[in-house]
């Protein structure tokens, strides 16, 4: 799919099809479209479609007309009218599109052209069979034509790259546990870093070892598969303080000796979707040539069970000095995000973000529409939700006060693993933060936003609109 400027007019447009926007309490500009919409019944409800064949007055063989409801647009209102329209060109097999520009609310034209290409470039992700050769389709649309007052080539091509960047975490979500492993993830970085010039640096095993990051190595003990701490760098900003992500990396969370019920493990492949995101958005950021520094820390293990694995009682030192009593082997994903919140200071950050699919809690809490957030950075903490609310990927805050951290208590080491059924997603939290004392950090639990179930089963591909609009901001 190609996007491209267009200054002529939608009417003009001689190809396969020209959208016309219509909205509820606004009569149709143009009377001969309305007609059209009279003759059909059609109600412009917001996200509905109507597809029209030759109309007078348009030169294009088809008219896709798609309803706004009611006025104002919202961005997310926007967003679901963009959908609607993906879906409506993709079931009448159209092939290349013109489309107006559109007002939004508390929106420009920069972020409409952005965001328009974002979303049709993201709906038009499909998921690979794994062995299974499919017929290519010469029935899928080629070209987006969008409508600008200015030249807005610039925009739809950061549109284009965070979609872009959604695509590789999809396809590195979606992909099952026995070839998605720790070294393919690190493989997977190491093709980035030849692709966009970058640097990149594996530790293995023993390496970490060396760096007394036991509490990360207890996690991968039980598995065939070696673990791998893999960190990418960005550099286009001189000696600036990068930004740091870092994302959780478990390709299959068995839940170890605390095994998971069998219903629905097989979307712990998913466990890795912080790692993606973060990958996914330095693909984004280096596409873009930001003006920035960035470094993506990757800590990627297995957790399974096995003679050797992690116990329920065991005691293990972090990186930090700091000992953990494992109170629950399915408590992982801070089990590794410590040791590499820890290896994050090496880098001097001026701010540290790590992404994790980390609780089953916060689905509880919020859903599946925001990713809740957690920071020792109240002003980290706006910011994200400003990045969140232009991108439409948006975070809800939850607190992360010191009454929560009192039930990380433990008889055997500086803190347990777990603090009980209450608060999980906060407590987990907490936990972290013991490791990122000496920077300004948030916590993003993605667990009720990477994925869907059911028959939509599948990788979202955020935070990656979130994370990356973020950095934008920062530029």
């Amino acid at each position: 799919m190609e996007f491209f400027v267009t200054h002529q007019a939608v009417d003009h447009y001689s190809g396969d099809c020209s959208v016309a926007f219509a909205s509820k309490d606004k009569s149709n500009d143009n009377r001969i479209i309305q007609t059209y919409l009279d003759l059909h019944r059609f109600e412009p409800k917001l996200a509905s479609t109507l597809m029209l064949g030759k109309v007078e007055g348009y030169k294009s063989k088809r008219v896709l007309v798609v309803g706004l409801g009611e006025s104002p647009l919202t961005k997310k209102n926007f967003i679901k009218v963009l959908k609607s329209l993906s879906s409506a060109m993709s079931s009448s097999k159209v092939k290349n599109v013109v489309i107006p520009l559109i007002e939004v609310e508390d929106a420009n034209e920069a972020w409409i052209q952005a965001s328009t290409a974002r979303v049709l470039k993201n709906e038009s992700y499909k998921v690979n069979k794994v062995g299974v050769k499919e017929e290519p389709s010469d029935i899928v649309l080629e070209a987006v034509n969008l409508y600008s007052k200015n030249n807005g080539a610039n925009e739809i091509q950061k549109g284009v790259a965070i979609a872009n960047g959604m695509a590789l975490t999809r396809e590195l979500g979606d992909l099952p546990p026995n070839i998605c492993t720790p070294t393919y993830i690190a493989d997977a970085a190491q093709s980035l870093a030849k692709n966009y010039d970058l640097e990149c640096e594996i530790l293995e095993e023993s390496e970490m070892e060396s760096l007394g990051m036991n509490s990360l190595l207890s996690v991968s003990r039980g598995s065939s598969q070696p673990a791998k701490l893999i960190s990418l760098k960005y550099s286009n900003n001189g000696n600036a303080a990068p930004i740091v992500l870092v994302g959780k990396g478990v390709t299959f969370d068995s839940g170890g000796i605390s095994l998971k019920p069998g219903s629905g493990m097989d979307e712990m492949k998913y466990d890795m979707c912080g790692a993606a995101s973060v990958l996914g958005s330095m693909r984004a950021i280096a596409e873009m040539n930001l003006k920035v520094n960035l470094v993506v820390v990757v800590p990627a293990v297995e957790n399974m069970p096995a003679h050797n694995a992690s116990r329920p009682g065991d005691v293990v030192k972090s990186m930090s000095g700091q000992t953990i009593e494992i109170l629950n082997t399915d408590a992982e994903g801070r089990l590794i995000l410590c040791d590499a919140l820890t290896y994050c200071e090496k880098y001097k950050p001026k701010t540290v973000i790590d992404i994790a699919t980390l609780t089953g809690a916060v689905i509880i809490a919020l859903g599946k529409h925001h990713s809740g957030v957690m920071s020792n950075d109240q002003s980290l903490v706006d910011a994200l939700k400003v990045s969140g609310e232009s991108a439409q990927d948006t975070v809800w805050q939850l607190p992360l006060d010191e009454e929560y951290d009192d039930l990380l208590k433990s008889n055997f080491a500086d803190m347990a693993n777990i603090g009980g059924r209450e608060a999980g997603t906060v407590t987990a939290a907490c936990f972290l933060a013991r490791y990122t004392k000496k920077y300004s950090w948030a916590h993003i639990d993605i667990a009720g936003t990477a994925w869907l179930g059911g028959s939509k089963k599948g990788a979202t591909g955020r935070p990656v609109p979130l994370l990356t609009q973020y950095i934008m901001d920062q530029v």
